[in-house]
């Protein structure tokens, strides 16, 4: 019988780096055991050898020379990454991000890509981490903070957490009876028509239909035209009356900044209203541009160019739409109105540069943030 031949194998070496976590990396080791190289390998292997292979691959794409195409990438990676870090590390990072805190509430600057709530596929999410983050802010004989509201995966901005459940539904009370004043602000793709005033037509979830079946919002408008005229319809009993004021706040050819301040809260209602209702979609909606597909949104040249990306890459674009402000009644202890405000992540701040937007004035963002947008 033929001796058995040397040859070269994956071996598993656990280990610790200046990233977070440990890493498993596939290093090569020779080895002389037909033993080793018949045994089967388990689920946890397997899928452990796919992901340092599937790392080894992204470490050998070449780096993009672009300075935003590294940027977009960057954003992916970070998004990736969210999902991936230790929920006591994300703790932290909110913690750092706290715009309010108080006996009743804490408000924190909700980062992109991290969702609310779990679901299919989500590894880890803000309500997680809420035992974690009130250890952090009062000790380890903290109640879970509680969630009052919610913001889409890709929203980023104010979102607020209440210490006690009672208020936590004070609080969802106040938004379920339109008394918070909300305002988002959106880069879109176009400019809407007029400058200002208000979408208010109802949205109602349906199927598109077609080679990707998929669920959703859209418009269900209570008038249509009939030769000419516009006729009133009956009003379908699963739409949801939705109702969003806008204003724009600075332009160029082919994009806008614009204000939004909903004034009902029906789900993706402000990506629904700009899309459907003004023609004017958020740049980064890849759902909600076309109507008919699940497709990566198209861009005008003029944006793309600007934004120095080729429409192939457009794809990576993140969603530009972002809580900006919340008005919240006096509650409790509190015998005033709380204003909270929350500063525009970097992306959307580089991008509203290289579109041309201009920022708003010092009198309406404040002095500081206005200087941290400029130097960026």
């Amino acid at each position: 019988m033929a001796a058995p031949s040397c040859t070269a194998s994956g071996a598993w070496v656990r280990g610790t780096g200046p990233r977070l976590g440990s890493l498993f990396t596939l290093v090569s080791k020779p080895f002389c055991s037909t033993a080793a190289a018949t045994r089967p390998l388990n689920a946890q292997r397997l899928a452990e050898r796919l992901r340092a292979q599937k790392r080894e691959q992204e470490k050998k794409k070449p780096e993009p020379t672009n300075r935003i195409q590294r940027r977009v990438q960057e954003l992916m990676r970070f998004t990736r990454q969210l999902q991936r870090v230790h929920p006591n590390v994300l703790a932290k990072a909110l913690s750092r991000g706290i715009l309010h805190q108080d006996e009743d509430l804490v408000v924190i600057n909700k980062p992109y890509g991290l969702p609310v709530h779990g679901g299919p596929g989500v590894q880890l999410c803000i309500s997680d981490v809420l035992p974690i983050l009130a250890k952090m802010l009062h000790g380890h004989k903290a109640e879970p903070l509680h969630l009052c509201h919610r913001l889409d995966k890709e929203t980023t901005g104010v979102m607020v957490l209440a210490w006690e459940k009672d208020v936590a539904h004070q609080v969802q009370e106040l938004f379920r009876t339109r008394q918070v004043a909300k305002k988002y602000w959106a880069i879109t793709v176009h400019v809407p028509v007029p400058s200002a005033g208000v979408v208010d037509i109802p949205i109602i979830e349906k199927e598109v239909q077609g080679q990707q079946q998929h669920h959703k919002m859209t418009l269900s408008p209570s008038y249509r035209m009939n030769s000419g005229k516009m006729v009133k319809v009956r009003t379908n009993r699963n739409a949801h009356i939705a109702m969003t004021q806008y204003q724009v706040l600075s332009s160029t050819l082919s994009s806008a900044l614009v204000e939004l301040q909903p004034v009902t809260g029906v789900k993706h209602q402000l990506r629904v209203h700009l899309s459907f209702g003004l023609d004017c979609p958020v740049l980064g909606d890849h759902k909600y541009s076309d109507w008919n597909r699940l497709a990566p949104q198209k861009l005008p040249v003029g944006i793309l160019k600007k934004l120095g990306l080729e429409q192939s890459k457009a794809r990576h674009i993140p969603l530009h739409l972002h809580a900006r402000q919340l008005v919240l009644p006096a509650l409790g202890s509190r015998k005033e109105e709380l204003h909270l405000v929350c500063r525009l992540p970097h992306f959307f701040a580089r991008s509203l540069r290289r579109l041309g937007l201009e920022i708003p004035n010092q009198d309406q963002i404040g002095d500081n943030e206005a200087r941290h947008l400029r130097a960026q």
